[in-house]
């Protein structure tokens, strides 16, 4: 499962809040809703992201093994 958790936390760092990402840089709220539930997103959304952060794709998404739920 992909978690974006380090997303928020990368966000808080740069200092950037998720009203600047639908304000300023045009990223759509139901975006970031689906964000917020780790559901599925474009790759294009993820490159996005990182061009607004300044960030690499590990600042944003992780991986989390199934396995490693159980």
């Amino acid at each position: 499962m992909i978690k974006y958790t380090r997303l928020w936390e990368t966000m808080k760092k740069k200092n950037i809040s998720q009203y600047d990402l639908y304000t300023h840089y045009g990223i759509n709220r139901s975006l970031l809703d689906r964000l917020r539930k780790n559901s599925n997103i474009e790759v294009y959304t993820i490159d996005r992201l990182c061009t607004i952060l300044k960030c690499r794709v590990e600042d944003i998404m992780e991986y989390i093994s199934e396995e490693s739920k159980e």
